[in-house]
């Protein structure tokens, strides 16, 4: 009997004589919901402080110096104010306006020959007495830059040492000791990010030029590609004479792999398009008639004045005339009359459109 009773109980997933009512309460979760909630309610009053007490003076001067630049915005940060530093570097960057990220140690080694006389210098740190950049300023201005510090405490040494002082208010960190830096480097990110917007605007970015500075993106390519960057060109191009007999146009058809030949005179005037669809109605219409299809010349089985496209044209614009009905999976590219190539659907995708 006790060995049915084990045998039971290990099936059943409880211990033999363990009453399974008598376990004590599931333990709490460190990470409970309530807490969570608590601390991002905690997060956002902290960095609705720093809203509420902006000063949108120095911010108004810190962006016009950059504006008037005529050189670099040069950022530099120690830890976790040089990594917010050096996003900022690039969120400029994208967004047109010339900046570089230089570590403050390196730039006491060597690397302040970068700076120069028509540079800004902007300083990032949460207590404005980091010793690095402390160390740097004077030699910084020795180069003939100017000094910009941002920082979340009023009075500090390199507030007093820099042209031009940017307060960023920080209440306390969210951290329960008020010491790791995660809200003042939250209202650092907010701060430079939306500088950079507003020296975006300040300068008139246009679409296409952001997309200049996004070139592997879809946006950058949807407003840079052009068809000549796309198409085949060249001896690649699958074409024939009018006058070509069926067998040799379906020696072109496959041998290319296009998916269409083009039907053009001597001079590459375009006279059709002969495609996959082309041939299995040809196919169709030959079988019910009982004619032989290769004793047909290119130009009776052709497609007479296909869409086409010029090389100048915009790969999105081409992609969207092959969409636009009826349906095609490619384009004769034609400049005066000529063929120039040939674009296809399939070169589109595999570019990123």
């Amino acid at each position: 009997m006790d060995d049915v009773t084990t045998d039971v109980a290990s099936k059943s997933g409880e211990r033999p004589g363990v009453d399974p009512s008598a376990a004590g309460p599931t333990p709490a979760s460190p990470v409970a919901s309530r807490s969570l909630q608590r601390l991002f309610q905690q997060q956002q009053r902290y960095i609705n402080f720093f809203f509420d007490n902006l000063d949108f003076g120095p911010i108004q001067g810190f962006c016009q110096a950059c504006v008037e630049c005529k050189g670099v915005v040069i950022f530099t940060g120690v830890g976790k104010s040089g990594l917010i530093g050096q996003k900022i570097c690039q969120t400029l960057v994208s967004t047109g306006t010339k900046a570089v990220f230089l570590s403050p140690q390196d730039a006491l080694h060597g690397d302040i020959g970068i700076i120069g006389p028509e540079d800004l210098l902007v300083c990032f740190s949460k207590s404005g007495a980091t010793e690095e950049i402390i160390r740097l300023v004077p030699f910084a201005r020795a180069k003939g830059a100017r000094l910009v510090s941002i920082t979340s405490q009023h009075g500090s040494e390199l507030e007093a040492a820099c042209d031009l002082a940017v307060h960023l208010p920080l209440e306390r960190e969210l951290c329960p000791f008020d010491l790791a830096p995660v809200t003042s480097t939250a209202i650092q990110m907010v701060f430079g990010d939306t500088v950079a917007i507003a020296l975006m605007q300040a300068k008139h970015l246009t679409r296409d030029q952001y997309a200049m500075n996004h070139p592997a993106g879809r946006i950058g390519k949807r407003l840079m590609l052009r068809v000549c960057d796309v198409m085949v060109r060249n001896g690649k191009v699958p074409v024939v004479l009018p006058e070509t007999l069926m067998p040799e146009v379906l020696v072109e058809l496959t041998s290319k792999g296009c998916g269409c030949v083009l039907v053009a005179d001597a001079d590459f005037r375009l006279v059709g398009i002969f495609t996959d669809g082309d041939l299995r109605r040809t196919l169709q219409q030959c079988g019910s008639q009982g004619c032989d299809v290769m004793v047909l010349r290119a130009d009776e089985a052709m497609t007479r004045h296909p869409k086409t496209c010029g090389s100048e044209d915009m790969a999105i614009d081409a992609m969207q005339a092959m969409e636009a009905g009826p349906k095609v999976n490619m384009l004769p590219v034609v400049d005066d009359g000529r063929v120039q190539g040939l674009v296809t659907l399939h070169a589109l995708v595999s570019a990123g459109l």
